[in-house]
């Protein structure tokens, strides 16, 4: 599998801590889990589709690693909520292993795929990959950081199209998007009525049904460059 893309959009990466009993009373430099990732974000098409995400064990210890996928119903409205199954039928997510062991510097895949019937609205979930605590190597006790990756996976309708809607009033853009799955906004700026002095905006992963609203620096047009399963497109507000 490639790497990470290198583009605009920061896709949130869950960072989970986790900290041992200090016994000793002199302070300790922590011990790190460390895990690499091939990719946070994955897209699947229409059906049966998958893809492979490689983990990495970038530090001296053993890892132990957990995968763990939830669905995110309603995602960037006020009514997301999470919904887990151990039944990659009822999730219609398969992941696998859940589960793994990985030696100092060693790498294993972990397969995703969409199950079930395509859905007419793009289905979105996170999958998690954390290492689990173990015991702190050397002689002293003190604090090991364990940091993990929350992975986005959209799983694509079969016709994908997002429908971006804009409304202005005066220094306020609200988007909505009225289609079926998700668009990235990126690259965004907002220039003077000359064309110049531009101030970057921020960046937004609009899912479907879901809205934004951001107050501008100013009322003159917004630009920004639009990623979907169609493409790229660049659109002014």
């Amino acid at each position: 599998m490639p790497m990470n893309r290198s583009r605009a959009i920061h896709v949130r990466a869950g960072v989970m801590a986790a900290a041992l009993a200090a016994a000793a009373a002199l302070p300790v430099a922590p011990a790190a889990a460390k895990l690499a990732i091939s990719q946070l974000i994955v897209e699947l098409a229409a059906g049966a589709s998958t893809a492979d995400v490689e983990v990495v064990n970038d530090s001296p210890e053993r890892a132990y690693v957990t995968i763990d996928p939830r669905q995110v119903v309603d995602p960037g409205t006020h009514g997301q909520q999470a919904f887990v199954s151990p039944d990659p039928e009822k999730l219609g997510l398969l992941v696998s292993p859940r589960k793994m062991i990985l030696e100092p510097g060693q790498r294993k895949r972990v397969r995703i795929a969409a199950v079930g019937a395509p859905s007419s609205v793009e289905r979105v979930y996170r999958v998690t990959v954390k290492p689990v605590v173990g015991e702190v190597s050397g002689g002293d006790t003190g604090l090991k950081m364990l940091v993990g990756y929350d992975l986005l996976v959209l799983v694509r309708p079969a016709d994908p199209a997002p429908r971006i809607s804009a409304s202005r009033s005066g220094e306020t853009l609200t988007l909505v998007n009225r289609g079926n799955s998700s668009a990235e906004l990126v690259d965004g700026r907002q220039c003077n009525a000359a064309g110049q002095d531009c101030v970057e905006l921020p960046v937004k992963r609009l899912y479907a049904g879901a809205s934004w609203t951001q107050t501008l620096p100013r009322q003159t047009k917004v630009q920004y460059r639009v990623h979907s399963a169609e493409g790229w497109s660049n659109v002014e507000f």
